[in-house]
C-alpha cells in the first residue's frame, strides 16, 4: 500500500478499484450492491441508516453487547425514534422476543431491525438465520440490517441465503486493511427504501454513488489511494488462501484453540469465557471474564514486559479482558499469545485451573490430523 501517489482519475488505480468493487459482493455473499465510505464502521453505520430510514417510523434495536446498542444511539442522534430490546450480556439475541415484539407492531411502525453477527464486547455470535425467521414468523415488512464489522472474513456469512437486507462491515478486522474504509451492501429492498429516506446526509448519500459516472464518484471525492491498494491485496490473499470457505475454517481451528486455553485456565473465582455456550461464541474474538485477577497488572505486565497487548474489556463493570484472532493469524501467532498469557498469570500467582496452552495445543494438533 506504500506507494508514489498514482492518477485518480485514468489508469491502474481506476482498474484497482474497479476490481474490489467487482469483488466485494461475494465477501458479503450477496448479489446487492456494494458501498464505500472512507470512515470506520462508525460512518458505515452512518451511512446505512441515512440512506434507508424514515423519521416518522421506529428502528428496533436487538442488544447483545455494545455495538447494536451504540448502533442505535447513533441513529437517535441522527433523528430516529430507536427502540432498544435489551439482551444478555453473556448470550445471544433471543429470537423468540424479536418475534414477540414484532408481532405486537400491527401498524408497522418498526421500519428497521438493526443486530451485530459478532459483539466485539461480550464476544457472542448471533444467530442471524433465527433472527430472520422470527422477522418471517411475524410477517413484518421491516429492513433487516446486520452490522458484520467485527467478523466479516472470519466466520460464515451468508447475506442473501440468510434473507439479510443490509449489511455493514468495515476494513480493519478480518478484511486485514487498516481502519479507514466503511463498507455497506444494500439489496433491491435496501435500495428501495433509498426514496423514502428522509435524513439523508450530503457526503454519505448514495444518490450519485448509484450510478458511476467518474471514478471518484464511488468514494464521495478523492478515493483512499492507500487503502484501497491494501484491500486489494486482502481480497488477493483470501482468495489464494482458498476462498472464504478456507478463511472460516482456519478461524474456526484457531478460535476452538482459545476457547480451549480459556476453558482451561477456568476455575472458580479466576479466569472464564463470557460466553458459556460455545456455540454462540465468535471465530473473531474471544472476551475473558478476569474474575478476582488484578486486571491492570495483567495488562501492565503483558505488555510492558512481554511486549503482548491484551484488549481491555468494553461496556461491563466486570473485569475483562479479549484476545483478537481475526484476519491475517496462524498457530504460531495464537500459540504465543496464549503461551505468553499464561505465563504472565502464573508469574503473577492467578489461580488456573490447568495448562491453558496444553489444551490449545491439542486442539490444534486434533485439527492437523484431519
Amino acid at each position: 500500500m506504500h506507494r508514489p501517489m498514482p492518477n485518480i482519475y485514468q489508469g491502474p488505480l481506476v482498474d484497482v478499484s474497479n476490481s474490489i468493487f467487482a469483488d466485494l459482493p461475494a465477501i458479503a455473499r450477496t448479489e446487492g450492491k456494494p458501498f464505500m465510505v472512507i470512515g470506520n464502521g462508525h460512518a458505515a453505520w452512518q451511512m446505512a441508516i441515512s440512506n434507508t430510514l424514515n423519521t416518522d417510523k421506529k428502528v428496533l434495536v436487538l442488544e447483545s453487547g455494545r455495538f447494536a446498542f451504540f448502533w442505535g444511539e447513533m441513529a437517535s442522534m441522527s433523528g430516529f425514534d430507536v427502540e432498544h430490546v435489551p439482551g444478555s450480556d453473556r448470550g445471544p439475541v433471543d429470537p423468540a422476543v424479536v418475534h414477540e415484539r414484532l408481532a405486537q407492531d400491527t401498524e408497522h411502525e418498526i421500519q428497521a431491525v438493526l443486530v451485530v453477527l459478532t459483539d466485539t464486547a461480550t464476544g457472542v455470535r448471533n444467530d442471524i438465520k433465527a433472527i430472520r425467521a422470527a422477522i418471517d414468523a411475524a410477517d413484518h415488512p421491516a429492513l433487516f440490517m446486520v452490522d458484520a464489522i467485527a467478523s466479516l472474513g472470519c466466520e460464515p456469512y451468508e447475506m442473501d441465503a440468510w434473507g439479510v437486507d443490509l449489511t455493514v462491515a468495515a476494513s480493519q478486522k478480518g478484511l486485514m486493511t487498516p481502519p479507514g474504509i466503511g463498507l455497506v451492501w444494500a439489496n433491491d429492498k435496501a435500495l428501495a427504501a433509498h426514496d423514502n429516506a428522509n435524513a439523508r446526509v450530503g457526503y454519505v448519500d448514495w444518490e450519485e454513488r448509484m450510478n458511476v459516472d467518474e471514478h471518484y464518484q464511488y468514494y464521495g471525492g478523492t478515493p483512499p489511494i492507500p487503502l484501497l491498494y491494501a484491500l486489494r491485496e486482502a481480497l488477493d490473499m483470501i482468495a489464494e488462501e482458498g476462498g472464504l470457505e478456507a478463511v472460516w475454517a482456519r478461524h474456526e481451528v484457531l478460535a476452538g484453540a482459545v476457547w480451549a486455553a480459556v476453558d482451561a485456565w477456568s476455575t472458580p473465582g479466576g479466569l472464564e469465557n463470557n460466553i458459556p455456550d460455545p456455540a454462540h461464541r465468535s471465530l473473531a474474538t474471544t472476551t475473558v471474564n478476569a474474575g478476582s485477577i488484578d486486571l491492570e497488572q495483567l495488562h501492565l505486565r503483558t505488555e510492558r514486559d512481554t511486549g503482548l497487548t491484551l484488549g481491555f474489556g468494553i461496556g461491563s463493570d466486570n473485569p475483562r479482558f479479549r484476545i483478537g484472532h481475526m484476519g491475517h493469524l496462524n498457530p504460531p501467532m495464537i500459540l504465543g499469545t496464549l503461551a505468553t498469557t499464561e505465563a504472565t498469570l502464573l508469574a503473577m500467582g492467578a489461580p488456573l485451573g490447568g495448562s491453558g496452552i496444553a489444551a490449545a495445543t491439542n486442539h490444534i494438533a486434533q485439527a492437523l490430523k484431519h
